[in-house]
């Protein structure tokens, strides 16, 4: 999932450490995705996951800023510094392109992983120079921690990423759990496959429960968990159909 048409999008720094980059796709009128790849955190998953659904939404007339950031196991990634590279990384969208992004029409995409940090960075503090998302999707995320972490999922992903488990640390979770934080009043789009191995549905569920009417939780028979950002799939089809609804580039 890595080939894209050549010069479709260049390569920008958001920071000095090599992996605060990400992969600028200009066009559209102002609308502009940003997009999070997943990997439970972890340094062996990067951007290029994303780099077809990068191309696809392109194509639909957004732009696009495909984010790396560092992950939990390499220097300066977990936390704090993969939260702030996402920040960073999400604020550093409005610079793009000249001004030809409208900061109140992007959207934050985040799949596995990257739907929890899209969830995350949407629940930020509104400030000087912070862009605030008109719209959130999470594609299969791991979006309700405190679970995740009891379930142990991925060699507890959670509990390392962290620095504990819920009752162990719970100022921690507090601070870092979507579902701790909801509800927020932007529209979000909670996605999930039915036959998602990776990611059990129930995260996504119990976060749509507790974000309540901002959230529309969608449930996709027999999709795994890469067909939610694989285009040509029919559950990708679905999902670019639902995000023109929420964010509409105009042509």
């Amino acid at each position: 999932m890595t080939s894209a048409p050549e010069g479709a999008y260049r390569t920008v720094p958001y920071g000095p450490s090599p992996e605060q980059f990400g992969e600028y796709w200009p066009g559209g009128d102002g609308a502009a995705a940003v997009l999070i790849h997943g990997g439970y955190w972890r340094a062996r998953y990067r951007l290029d996951l994303m780099r077809l659904m990068a191309a696809d939404l392109n194509a639909r007339g957004y732009a696009v800023w495909n984010i790396e950031y560092r992950r939990m196991d390499m220097p300066g990634g977990g936390r704090p510094g993969t939260f702030d590279d996402v920040s960073a990384a999400l604020d550093a969208m409005a610079g793009l392109g000249g001004g030809a992004v409208d900061p109140a029409r992007v959207a934050l995409v985040g799949h596995s992983a990257g739907g929890h940090l899209a969830l995350w960075a949407a629940h930020r503090a509104a400030g000087p120079g912070r862009l605030s998302p008109a719209a959130v999707v999470s594609l299969a995320g791991v979006c309700d921690l405190a679970a995740a972490a009891r379930l142990g999922l991925s060699d507890d992903a959670v509990r390392t990423l962290l620095g504990g488990g819920p009752d162990e640390v719970p100022e921690v979770y507090r601070w870092a759990d979507p579902a701790a934080l909801a509800p927020i009043d932007v529209p979000q789009l909670v996605v999930h496959g039915t036959a998602d191995e990776d990611v059990p549905i129930g995260l996504s569920e119990a976060y749509a429960e507790a974000a309540g009417r901002a959230a529309t939780l969608l449930t996709l028979p027999d999709t795994d968990h890469m067909d939610v950002i694989t285009p040509g799939t029919a559950a990708w089809t679905r999902i670019a159909e639902e995000l023109a609804r929420l964010l509409p580039p105009r042509r």
